[in-house]
This record gives C-alpha cells, structure tokens and sequence, in this order.
C-alpha cells in the first residue's frame, strides 16, 4: 500500500510542477514576447503550489523524511536505556498527533470560512488553498496516531546525521 501511496503522491507533485512551470513559462514568453500575460497563471501556480507542497509534507512522513533531531536521541540509544528511548518516542509520536490535531482544526476552519469565497481571476472556491493542509494534517497524524498504538521506532537511518 504504501509504495502504491508513494508512486500516487509523487505521480500528484510532479503534475502539478509540470503544470506550474507550463504556465509561468507561458506567461512569461507571453507577457515579454507579446506584451501580455494570462492572468490565471499567477492562481494557478499559487493554488497548485500550496497542494504540491502538502502533498509532498505527506509523502515524506512514512518514510522519515522530516526534518529529525536526531541528536537529542542519541544519548538514549545507548544500552539501558531502552525504556526511555520507548517513551521518548510514544511521547513524540503523541506531539505529532497533537500538533496534526491543531493544524487540521485550523486548516478546517478556514475550508469554513472561506467556502462561499471564489478566487478573483480563475474562480475556484478559495476553500481549496486551506484544505490540503487539512488533509495533510489528518493523514500525518492518522499514520502518527498508528506509529504510537503500535510503538514504532524513530530508526529512519538518520545514524551519522546532524540535525
């Protein structure tokens, strides 16, 4: 499942960068070329940037790739003290969820708020520039709430990094 998650999300970020880089390139060798621009472009790229980004922030999760401090771990992957490293890391993993909690709650009530607002020049509902941090926030800490059930480790091969 998560490799077919992997190649969907990767497949999702690199159309909308085909997309962005497409339209601003356009834009520019319209406005400069031409003397003008397409003013949905702009949007666009806004629109399909804040997604790609979420996307990507997802994508990253399973598989370690957020930014760790793994240095503040170290001390506690010495022999003995494996009790503390399982707290340590069901405590982090519950500051995860807590964190997605908070950013969901957030991401929602701006969908909220802005469901009847339409953007100015293209036109779509201004709801989906917060929602995919909404969506982001529940599928981190979904995977985070599961990492803490089944008391998975931090081990993201971060051994020699400096964080």
């Amino acid at each position: 499942m998560s490799d077919l998650y992997q190649k969907i999300s990767d497949a999702l970020m690199a159309i909308c960068l085909a997309i962005m880089a497409g339209s601003v390139f356009i834009n520019v060798v319209m406005r400069y070329g031409f003397g003008s621009g397409i003013a949905a472009s702009e949007e666009l790229s806004r629109l399909l940037f804040v997604w790609m980004v979420f996307i990507g922030a997802t994508a990253a999760y399973p598989k370690g790739e957020h930014m760790a401090f793994t240095s503040l771990l170290k001390p506690l992957q010495k022999p003995g003290r494996e009790a503390h490293l399982k707290m340590t890391t069901r405590v982090i993993h519950a500051l995860v969820v807590v964190s997605c909690t908070m950013m969901a709650w957030g991401a929602w009530q701006q969908v909220i708020a802005s469901m009847n607002n339409r953007s100015v020049v293209v036109g779509y509902p201004q709801a989906l520039l917060p929602l995919p941090a909404f969506l982001c926030g529940c599928t981190i800490g979904l995977m985070a709430l599961y990492q803490l059930v089944v008391g998975k480790s931090l081990d993201h091969g971060h051994v020699h990094d400096v964080e």
